[in-house]
């Protein structure tokens, strides 16, 4: 078997051992590998139902078939467990150095189970697995933790949880390299709830490749499109801040809330400001040449902004900045410290900021938590992860504690935090919104903005522009692109270094390094039927924990008109909305509860039938 190992490492973090495990093999042929591999060992290990801190639990590093192979995008990997946030199967794709070596690590997977009668970290190098007492790190934030295991074992690269995840916050996350996160899901809660601090990978082998000069000659030509391409430049030079004024210019910055979309200050937060400011580098992942993840040194009331913790991206300006009104730089930087060091989700912590501001507006807490104030906006998110008074409350679920104060304005679905896209002006992102099976996710399907070009994917039959706020036959474009990119993360790659549509398209290309890796080739319908295949797993997992398709919806808010703006006055009418989200479990050959028998036997995942009960 080519591009794979064959093996995960299953990790009994209750008994102490650890062993490699066989993966069928047909599942690398029907999954591919990442997200659909991941999702396939959570089915088989945790039945649904199962509590997310519960020691049944099980936390799943995986990796595609591209990691470990140097191949630029693919210093990413998925981290998969059953979220404390939906009670449900959820995933994040993170980037930076760790996805590398665990794909040279011997397995394509490592599987925690199980929960430790004391803190441990698991240090895999040499191919050989080894839990140590971690009770040195307990309490200590991701980069003490960090440069204490790179000290001890040098050439390692760490994930690790901070206090956030220690006290079962549930907005915690895995950080890797200090400065990426496995985000929104909780997955930080999961590993501290099984007292695991760290995990710590040295790769050591060479990946076996079915064609491996072939797949040289085509990684070097596709690092260097990726080197020279316009786009791409001004995409490092700027980061992901860099879209940020435009959006606000189009109408879409979400901002008071999701109030507006339009921020009166986005130039003070954006790109270019933060490059004239306190940009002072520019890092990377593994074998990528764009070089887009900020670094910065600034401070904020007196407190210094360690550049080791990188630096705000887009979504952490909009969730820390404009959701909250905040227009102060070196505020958000220090707030993104904070949830870096913390191990705390950045999007989830500015719409809980966000969700306090209007709540403290309208006189549901006593608390005075003003919009627009970085200081009230930097002690919010302290003391969510200190769980300090009010604090604590939100770190047990920001949806149920504003459903308990009549907050009925959060910006939640399935109890997940929406990102920093505004659906009403891209209403076919606003149906994944909807219906994805692990709450509010902006990387699955695509944004409508993307398809205004004239033809936008030609490839998939899609030829013409495509109208932004139409929102009638959105559904066929929305599993179309769902699919392309739930593909994409099975690879494990990163969106950043393919496009879904426009002359940057480049999945012929991925598909011919595809083939050169695994000795497989595959066709665009292929692409398709994995990406299909491999979020079915998710629904049907979602199905069986109680999901059906009345948890499927968008907030309140999002169906009212934006007041201003070049996105105003265009509400997502709510009936138009529920005729586009049956058209979409038409086409997905889902009913109500999930895939039916008969679609998942078309869709060659015959022993997966009659397990959902209706």
């Amino acid at each position: 078997m080519h591009s794979r190992f064959g093996t995960y490492l299953d990790v009994d973090l209750s008994s102490g051992d650890a062993s490699k495990q066989e993966i069928p093999q047909a599942w690398y042929l029907t999954h591919l590998g990442g997200r659909g591999i991941a999702a396939r060992l959570l089915l088989e290990l945790v039945p649904p139902g199962t509590n997310a801190m519960s020691p049944d639990n099980a936390l799943v590093f995986a990796t595609g078939p591209f990691q470990g192979t140097g191949l630029a995008g693919a210093g990413r990997h998925v981290v998969m467990s059953v979220s404390p946030k939906t009670g449900s199967i959820a995933c994040s794709y993170v980037g930076g150095f760790l996805g590398h070596e665990l794909g040279r690590s011997g397995v394509d997977a490592v599987v925690f189970r199980g929960r430790s009668s004391r803190p441990v970290y698991l240090v895999l190098a040499d191919g050989k697995p080894e839990l140590r007492p971690a009770d040195e790190l307990w309490g200590k934030p991701s980069l003490e933790t960090d440069r204490w295991l790179k000290e001890r074992h040098p050439g390692v690269r760490v994930a690790c949880i901070g206090p956030a995840g220690e006290r079962g916050v549930q907005m915690a996350c895995v950080m890797h390299d200090v400065n990426r996160s496995a985000g929104r899901p909780g997955l930080g809660a999961v590993m501290g709830s099984k007292q695991l601090k760290a995990f710590a990978v040295q790769g050591h082998m060479d990946k076996p490749l079915a064609h491996p000069k072939e797949f040289s000659r085509l990684r070097a030509a596709f690092g260097r499109a990726l080197a020279q391409g316009a786009g791409f430049q001004q995409l490092g030079r700027l980061g992901t801040a860099g879209g940020l004024t435009s959006l606000s210019e189009t109408g879409i910055l979400p901002t008071m809330n999701f109030r507006e979309g339009t921020f009166d200050n986005a130039e003070a937060i954006g790109g270019e400001r933060m490059a004239q400011t306190i940009l002072t580098d520019r890092d990377t992942c593994a074998g990528c040449p764009i070089r887009c993840k900020r670094v910065v040194t600034t401070k904020f009331a007196g407190e210094h902004v360690d550049p080791e913790y990188g630096g705000p991206e887009y979504e952490t300006l909009g969730a820390l900045g404009s959701l909250c009104g905040v227009s102060d730089l070196s505020a958000i930087a220090l707030a993104n410290q904070l949830c870096n060091a913390y191990g705390l989700d950045t999007i989830s912590a500015g719409v809980a900021v966000a969700t306090l501001m209007e709540a403290s507006e309208r006189g549901l807490i006593s608390e005075q938590v003003p919009w627009g104030d970085g200081q009230a906006m930097v002690d919010w998110v302290r003391r969510i992860g200190e769980r300090e008074g009010l604090g604590d409350a939100i770190a047990d679920g920001l949806d149920s504690w504003a459903r308990s104060v009549g907050a009925d304005f959060v910006m939640t679905i399935k109890g997940v935090e929406v990102p920093m896209h505004e659906p009403r002006g891209k209403v076919g992102l606003g149906l994944s919104y909807a219906m994805s099976p692990r709450g509010a996710t902006h990387m699955e399907g695509t944004h409508d903005t993307l398809l205004e070009r004239e033809a936008p994917t030609p490839e998939l039959g899609v030829h013409d522009a495509v109208d932004r706020f139409r929102l009638e036959g959105k559904a066929p474009l929305t599993v179309l692109y769902e699919n392309l990119r739930s593909f994409t993360n099975a690879l494990v790659m990163c969106c950043f270094t393919n496009s879904t549509s426009g002359p940057g398209y480049n999945y012929p290309e991925i598909r011919e390094l595809l083939g050169a890796a695994t000795g497989d080739p595959i066709t665009p319908q292929d692409m398709l039927t994995i990406g299909a295949r491999n979020l079915d797993l998710m629904r049907l997992y979602a199905g069986l924990c109680g999901y059906t398709a009345e948890h499927d919806g968008l907030p309140p808010r999002l169906h009212e008109a934006l007041p201003r703006g070049n996105s105003a006055g265009r509400p997502i009418d709510p009936q138009e909305f529920q005729d586009e989200m049956r058209r979409y479990y038409e086409l997905r050959g889902w009913d109500t509860h999930g895939p039916t028998d008969e679609h998942l036997e078309a869709e060659g995942l015959g022993e997966l039938t009659g397990r959902l009960r209706r």
